[in-house]
């Protein structure tokens, strides 16, 4: 058996820990930059409040609306989030992290004398856990088990949609299965996006049990894709999403929107620069190296009155690596490759690919110096725990630190070009925004 713990709302959630006055009010999460709606409380999505919507939008549509707003702060999110996984990895026999929000837990099989008091204690587990994780933590989550993957992905939802399931919902049994496949709506199926959500309805599969109940052959050959042939074993409660495919990612990226748009070389290669650190970052919380960097750039495509500019490239290393030396130097290498002076670039990002693990590593027989690997290996580990403890950014490479003119024309460095104006605190890493008692 398979269980999922699924954060409810996880970034408004995460902004009310803190801020227990909002509990029961419209509160949203931007995106970077202030940008758009990208996280809703229960009370904002019942006034229609949309994900997407543009921030300004609305304003204008509610502003008599005693509305929260937050900027994004993933910071604090990734923070509270690892305690919540904290408590799994403890009351769990397995488990591997899925997302920011969501965990998947593993629960051996048992012989059949005890299978009814193994599904009975399931339920009690995962009550348990809920009210585990709401008092030391005071994140609220949806717990969702089943024989497979995926239909404990849809029992979670289940979980959060009916408060009578007390925040764990468990399909225990063929009954089970068949009554949730024929409530679950295809397009929300996990596995199933949105491309194949409308080729499916097309062919008359409104629900999960209409997809189950073709065979096999049907979905071979009618798609020809192992995520979709695998989605239809799970729905059939055969266990077909193996789990080291999900534990790390084959991909990382790292991007965003500019708060206004951007000419110049110098503050490009910034941007670049830090969002190849990230990515760097990510690699080593996953213990992996990638051996593919790559940029992309593009200007406003809402913007017909001005010339419009998209480009991508990559660049192949020797040799996998994770340090956050390397990947800069990389993106900022294939960055000037793509850059074309004249034109309003409005976002950029990094892509890192040929993700394998850290260990065993093939190194370059020719171009191995083992003094500089060790060196950068213990910088990047320095790195990381500084900004562990002080706060993420605390310490970065000359290279992310942003720059503007002073009064007189010379360059001043500043912490972050990222709009983020509603930003709350992070009581949890900073010593300096810790909660101060009257």
């Amino acid at each position: 058996m398979y269980g999922i713990i699924d954060c409810d709302n996880c970034y408004v959630s995460c902004e009310r820990v803190f801020r227990p006055d909002l509990n029961g009010k419209p509160v949203v999460v931007l995106s970077n930059n202030d940008g758009c709606v990208v996280a809703r409380s229960n009370e904002a999505k019942a006034l229609g409040i949309k994900a997407g919507m543009p921030y300004f939008k609305m304003m204008q549509q509610w502003p008599d609306k005693d509305i929260a707003v937050f900027s994004s702060n993933y910071e604090l999110y990734g923070e509270l989030t690892a305690r919540v996984v904290d408590i799994i990895r403890q009351e769990a026999p397995s488990y591997f992290r899925y997302s920011i929000d969501e965990c998947f837990v593993y629960f051996p099989p048992l012989n059949d004398s005890s299978l009814f008091t193994l599904h009975s204690s399931l339920s009690e587990w995962g009550e348990n856990l809920h009210k585990k994780i709401k008092k030391w933590v005071g994140m609220p989550v949806s717990i969702g088990i089943g024989p497979t993957k995926t239909l404990a992905k849809m029992a979670s939802h289940f979980a959060k949609k009916y408060p009578g399931y007390h925040h764990c919902c468990l399909i225990d049994s063929e009954e089970k299965r068949l009554k949730a496949l024929k409530l679950y709506p295809i397009e929300e199926v996990w596995g199933i996006g949105r491309r194949y959500a409308a080729r499916l309805q097309a062919l008359g599969v409104k629900t999960a049990y209409d997809f189950a109940q073709h065979h096999e052959t049907w979905v071979r050959n009618t798609f020809n894709n192992i995520v979709i042939l695998r989605t239809w074993k799970e729905l059939n409660g055969i266990d077909a999403v193996p789990n080291e495919e999900m534990a790390k990612k084959k991909s990382i990226c790292t991007s965003r929107s500019f708060s206004g748009m951007i000419t110049e070389l110098d503050t490009l290669r910034t941007n670049v620069a830090n969002y190849a650190a990230r990515c760097a970052e990510k690699l080593r919380r996953q213990d992996t190296v990638a051996s593919i960097v790559s940029v992309f750039l593009n200007t406003n495509f809402f913007r017909e009155d001005l010339p419009q500019y998209w480009n991508f490239q990559e660049k192949r290393l020797t040799v996998g690596t994770n340090s956050t030396i390397d990947i800069v130097k990389a993106a900022t290498e294939v960055l000037h490759e793509i850059y074309v002076p004249g034109y309003h670039y409005k976002k950029a990002g990094v892509i890192v690919m040929g993700i394998s693990p850290t260990s065993p590593q093939q190194l370059d027989l020719f171009d191995y110096n083992a003094k500089d690997y060790d060196k950068k290996k213990r910088l990047d580990k320095a790195m990381d725990r500084i900004n562990k403890i002080n706060g993420s950014e605390t310490i970065v490479l000359g290279s992310q630190q942003y720059t503007q003119k002073d009064g007189k024309g010379r360059a001043e460095v500043f912490a972050n070009a990222i709009k983020h104006d509603h930003r709350s605190k992070n009581p949890t890493t900073r010593w300096s925004d810790i909660i101060k008692l009257k």
